[in-house]
């Protein structure tokens, strides 16, 4: 049922011409009101500009795209290559069946996620992209999950890049999910077949899928090498987050969280960080204690951004085809692509060896005082 202006008027107990004073900004309206009118249009997802029926279901020329955060080479990519599939690529300067790509910064909050969701079906959306890990908070994925059936309902299409199925929703036309957890798993029985027996990992935010499920894939390849539990005396269930800490996704949070590694374990041989830029930090760390990489650590990553070929030694990490998930997420918003059987594709993950990891010196971990270590 469409929510009309006189429903938000009813709801903010004002009359409808207040309603479109506020909504319009053309008439000075109480502070007061003005909020109690705003909060209404929300409660009740009013779209602006739509008293007609008959339009409800009409869609604009925009398609937002909803990053965690644009400066990300890994939301960079994907944004960029799902914009080019977006505007066209005929050049021509004439607006045809191209649309506007907008692309949103929700600086990773759940909160703005749903606002920006909420502005794009005020605007009538075409489409929606929604990138990168979902949070693991059940409020927030029944939130989700009902306004992206509002967005559905109304004629938007939405595509998840690099994120999993959302539980429970059938509004989304299709989901390219990354294999993170295959990925993850690769990764670690790398560096256990080179000989490595003491990993440290750095994971990412706590409550994100992305977390989560590559940190699976390297426990799940610890616990097949019979390394579940590391060391003697470890309790029930301590054993597996002994050598874990978490942390944002960010170069300082692999070099704090790489610190921290090494205090708990001396005799660290290699450390496995959540993505690229974390691993940046993870080495700066491993340096700054006098150090070598790999000769004393090895180090890897997780995406292949551009810059980890480039790093000195260049990073082991795994390979996330960014450009061509987003530039695919691009076109099934556009809807000049067939969705996946089902609606859901998963994204293989490749392992990229390179020199940051080398099997692990025999003498590492013995004769390395525990106060060399410093903050």
């Amino acid at each position: 049922m469409t929510v009309t202006l006189a429903d938000v008027a009813a709801r903010a107990r004002v009359s409808p011409a207040t309603v479109s004073r506020v909504l319009n900004g053309n008439y000075p309206v109480a502070a007061a009101t003005r909020e109690r009118v705003l909060r209404a249009v929300d409660d009740l997802d009013y779209v602006l500009n739509g008293p007609a029926s008959s339009l409800a279901a009409a869609t604009s020329d925009l398609v937002g795209i909803l990053v965690n955060d644009i400066a990300d080479p890994f939301f960079g990519i994907m944004a960029g290559a799902a914009q080019t599939e977006i505007g066209g690529q005929e050049g021509t300067g004439r607006a045809g069946g191209e649309k506007l790509a907008v692309v949103c910064n929700t600086g990773g909050s759940p909160e703005r996620e749903l606002t920006y969701l909420t502005l794009l079906q005020r605007q009538r959306a075409a489409a929606v992209i929604l990138t990168g890990g979902a949070l693991e908070d059940p409020g927030h994925i029944a939130a989700m999950a009902t306004k992206l059936a509002k967005l559905a309902d109304a004629g938007t299409r939405v595509v998840l890049c690099g994120r999993p199925p959302l539980p429970g929703s059938d509004a989304i036309v299709a989901s390219l999910a990354f294999d993170n957890r295959g990925g993850g798993r690769r990764l670690t029985e790398h560096l256990l077949t080179l000989g490595h027996r003491r990993i440290g990992y750095v994971a990412g935010p706590l409550e994100r899928t992305t977390t989560r499920h590559r940190l699976e894939g390297h426990q799940a390849a610890m616990a097949a090498a019979g390394l579940g539990d590391p060391g003697p005396g470890a309790g029930s269930g301590e054993g597996r987050e002994e050598l874990v800490v978490h942390g944002p996704y960010s170069r300082r949070s692999g070099y704090e969280a790489t610190l921290e590694l090494l205090r708990r374990a001396p005799d660290l041989t290699a450390v496995v960080a959540a993505n690229d830029t974390v691993a940046l930090g993870a080495c700066a760390a491993v340096r700054d204690q006098g150090l070598r990489i790999p000769e004393d650590v090895s180090v890897a990553g997780f995406d292949d951004l551009p810059f980890s070929v480039d790093a000195t030694p260049a990073l082991t990490t795994v390979r996330l085809p960014l450009h061509e998930a987003g530039a695919r997420a691009g076109r099934l918003a556009m809807g000049t692509e067939t969705p996946p059987p089902g609606g859901i594709a998963t994204i293989t993950a490749e392992l990229m060896a390179r020199a940051s990891t080398a099997p692990p010196r025999v003498d590492r971990g013995r004769g390395r005082p525990t106060d060399r270590l410093t903050s």
